[in-house]
């Protein structure tokens, strides 16, 4: 499965939080690469650490032209860790994930389908709903 990057943040001791699409954050350990790709080695200068992006899409993220993750590796390799937030995500990301119109949702909600404050709430103009409600009523996401 794809596991598109919605957020990347640098933390201390080469390590990264990174949020994905489907509600998951996990803590990667950037630390390791260093030995293991020698231009892995110019991350250690905390400005250009710090700098660390998601790239275009969410594929994946950037430092520069020349260090990048792919959103799979990230996941794999990186240590999930609970949250608030775990198991949430944005309209726009489920319906992506599912191959869905923002529409399905808000008339799944209109008719009783989803219901509104458990399987999904809206936080000003944003509609968020849970990883769960969305493999209940439509199943596995599908295939990027």
């Amino acid at each position: 499965m794809f596991h598109k990057v919605k957020a990347v943040s640098a933390l201390p001791d080469f390590r990264l939080s990174v949020q994905f699409a489907e509600g998951v954050t996990k803590i990667y350990n950037v630390e390791p690469l260093f030995s293991k790709w020698e231009s892995f080695q110019d991350l250690e200068d905390p400005d250009l650490f710090s700098g660390v992006e998601v790239d275009v899409g969410g594929y994946g993220i950037i430092w520069n032209d020349e260090l990048d993750l792919s959103c799979d590796e990230l996941f794999e390799n990186g240590e999930t860790i609970k949250t608030p937030f775990d198991g949430l995500m944005a309209f726009t990301d489920a319906t992506e994930l599912w191959g869905l119109n923002e529409s399905t949702l808000r008339k799944a909600i209109a008719y009783g389908k989803l219901v509104c404050g458990v399987d999904a709430c809206k936080y000003g103009k944003q509609w968020v709903i849970s990883t769960e409600a969305m493999l209940r009523e439509y199943g596995e996401p599908k295939a990027v």
